[in-house]
């Protein structure tokens, strides 16, 4: 299926160049000195929600808003972050040898370079100056992009070489040993593999992806629900040791289970009764969830966006009864948004607990189902929605050299 998506230039990608050179003049004027500029995207998944911490499969898009780290050199082993978001800055020593996490915006990016120097790459001292267009705490991957976009210029300015799925992995690592977010690889992976115009095809497992064509003539329209993430933190991590719990009893009679992706909705059937009925919620969705992902791939393949719209619907409704991460907020998005114009379908996407939703909408309805689902959001919840626009977008990587103009 052929997407011309790529040929029509965003006003976001048009002004990338702009973009970058804004942060140079920034840190110029912070640190004296000229530094090279990279940037990482955020992400939204079609499809395939709590599944990547299960060895399952996925289906994300970068989208156009990232996380930009400006960044240059120092003569000691020091790292200096500013943050413009948070209008501050830290530094840590990289040779501290028992860093220890702050419950700061900080321990994204230090995490990362404390990963780094385990895995035995030394770091060079550097001063970072990092931008965010990324919304925080909406369900985005903000922090994936951080993480991505600092291992980047970490990576470069050292000049040290490393793959794109190998900086995926070390910024999970990051979340997972230092900021104590157990996630899985799925918002890394394509802050690094993102491909305009394209969603992947993910298998967690094996981290083999295939690029899927969106097709031309549709949008991906974000709903910001305004509702913060406060819990997500802890209920995540709760839903993946109720996964866990999950495949320690079925292992006892199907001894090849590693993760639930090994288990089919009928051996969940006949091995799980006996689980907690909380528990045997949790393994349902995500064993279904993983069928759904499959399901899509091949709707994408054949054109059939219906379809999809269909398994999208059937993903929230799961999330909403077995997984229990949504909220009465998302549930209305949904609601408002799968009935309009032009939608092939909606869902929450990310975490849950707050934060956005994910609607497929063809580009000649964008304009009046945005206006719409936020009037009609607002009316039902009180709370103004933020609507975002995007096209998929391509991966992490160098925007502007030390050099360049």
């Amino acid at each position: 299926m052929a997407s011309n998506r790529g040929k029509r230039r965003s006003p976001l990608a048009a002004n990338l160049m702009n973009h970058a050179a804004e942060l140079r003049r920034a840190f110029e004027s912070r640190w004296r000195s000229t530094p090279r500029v990279f940037r990482a995207p955020g992400r939204v998944n079609l499809i395939g929600e709590h599944t990547d911490y299960n060895d399952g499969f996925v289906m994300p898009a970068a989208i156009e808003f990232s996380t930009w780290v400006a960044a240059a050199s120092r003569p000691d082993r020091i790292l200096g972050v500013y943050s413009e978001n948070f209008s501050e800055g830290r530094e840590f020593p990289l040779d501290d040898s028992a860093p220890e996490r702050q419950n700061h915006w900080s321990d994204y990016v230090r995490g990362v370079a404390i990963v780094l120097e385990r895995a035995g790459h030394r770091l060079r001292g550097a001063n970072l100056l990092i931008r965010g267009t990324v919304p925080i705490g909406g369900g985005l991957s903000s922090s994936a992009a951080v993480e991505i976009a600092t291992a980047f210029a970490l990576v470069g300015i050292s000049q040290i070489t490393l793959g794109r799925t190998e900086i995926a992995r070390l910024g999970q690592r990051a979340e997972n040993e230092f900021v104590s977010t157990r996630c899985g690889i799925m918002d890394q992976f394509i802050a690094c593999h993102g491909v305009a115009g394209h969603a992947l095809l993910l298998d967690c497992r094996s981290l083999e992806f295939q690029l899927a064509p969106l097709p031309a003539g549709v949008r991906l329209v974000i709903g910001n629900t305004m509702v913060r993430r406060e819990l997500a933190g802890g209920e995540y991590n709760r839903r993946r040791a109720d996964c866990q719990e999950g495949v320690r009893h079925l292992a006892r009679s199907l001894p090849h289970v590693q993760a639930l992706r090994d288990v089919t909705l009928a051996q969940l059937e006949q091995y799980g009764r006996d689980l907690p009925e909380r528990v045997f919620r949790r393994c349902r969705h995500v064993i279904a969830e993983n069928g759904r992902v499959e399901q899509a791939a091949a709707a994408l393949k054949d054109g059939d966006m219906e379809r999809f719209g269909k398994l999208m619907a059937e993903s929230h409704a799961s999330l909403r009864d077995d997984y229990e991460v949504s909220c009465p907020e998302l549930d209305s998005m949904v609601t408002i948004a799968s009935v309009q114009p032009g939608v092939y379908g909606s869902r929450m996407t990310g975490g849950g607990f707050g934060g956005c939703t994910i609607n497929l909408v063809r580009e000649e309805h964008v304009e009046g189902f945005c206006a719409t689902v936020s009037r009609l959001y607002h009316e039902t919840t009180g709370r103004r929605p933020l609507m975002y626009v995007t096209d998929a977008a391509g991966g992490a990587g160098e925007v502007m050299p030390s050099g360049s103009a």
